[in-house]
């Protein structure tokens, strides 16, 4: 079923793409959440176009959505992750970077997942054993490199682990500057680029377990044969949380080395 699940994750993401891209332009209307946090129109109306392909198709799953919370029941061990607009400031401000992320767990497995560009119109996903990205119909296989040196860190709130890192601190780093050029684009399709060769690594903290945001992208990684773990590189999941995703093992571990120097000077 799982790639009958990524196909109807397609066909839902890029129904919540398509609203997104009639909204950017456009005087959107905020709604205030907390601290800097909020949603507009498109990020709502997206999640109301996905939500009706999924509840289409699969009535007795369950939705955990980024704007309308938790619905269905959990008896059939499915729970679909969506998030409408991952990048909602970058769109507020008509920067295109943004992304429409959809998976589906069963039980503690990821086992499709997609991230929709919805300006370039490039869909990436996975059924849980591959990892490719659409285009104009045509899909090509995902193959991760770090050849660009590019690694994208998220310094968005929140910081759980801010006593001993702080991906901020990163950018100070002379040894991280002399290895890597740092990125910031501030949605979760940086994973995807990861996955797709045109990043080396992403870094982000926080605790991402169920995180709406975070799943599609992490799928895609690690079906692309991404490394990834958490901050000290235990699973991503578990520990201290936080993500590290490397294109290769020697990438990931420098990566976690300049993670580890912060924790040891704190």
């Amino acid at each position: 079923m799982s790639l009958v699940d990524a196909e109807l994750a397609i066909r839902a993401a890029q129904a919540g793409a398509e609203v997104v891209r009639s909204h950017h332009g456009t005087a959107v209307a905020r709604f205030a959440k907390s601290g800097w946090d909020f949603a507009t129109t498109a990020d709502i109306e997206a999640e109301q176009a996905i939500l009706g392909v999924l509840r289409s198709a699969r009535p007795d799953d369950a939705v955990l959505a980024e704007e309308s919370g938790r619905s269905g029941s959990d008896r059939n061990g499915r729970r679909w992750l969506v998030d409408p607009l991952c990048g909602t400031l970058n769109f507020a401000v008509h920067t295109m970077l943004a992304s429409v992320n959809v998976a589906l767990r069963v039980g503690a497995e990821v086992v499709a997942a997609v991230a929709v560009d919805p300006f370039a119109q490039e869909v990436f996903w996975t059924d849980g054993s591959v990892a490719r990205m659409r285009h104009a119909g045509a899909d090509q296989q995902l193959r991760p490199s770090a050849a660009s040196g590019l690694v994208d860190v998220n310094l968005d709130p929140p910081y759980p682990n801010e006593r001993t890192f702080r991906t901020a601190r990163l950018l100070a780093d002379e040894r991280f500057v002399e290895r890597f050029r740092p990125r910031v684009v501030s949605t979760t399709l940086a994973l995807a680029w990861v996955a797709a060769g045109r990043r080396a690594g992403y870094v982000t903290d926080g605790h991402l377990r169920d995180s709406v945001h975070f799943a599609a992208g992490i799928a895609l990684c690690a079906a692309a044969g991404c490394v990834v773990t958490g901050l000290d590189g235990q699973p991503w999941h578990s520990g201290r949380g936080g993500l590290v995703a490397a294109a290769d093992p020697g990438t990931h571990a420098e990566l976690l080395a300049l993670v580890a120097a912060q924790r040891d000077s704190a």
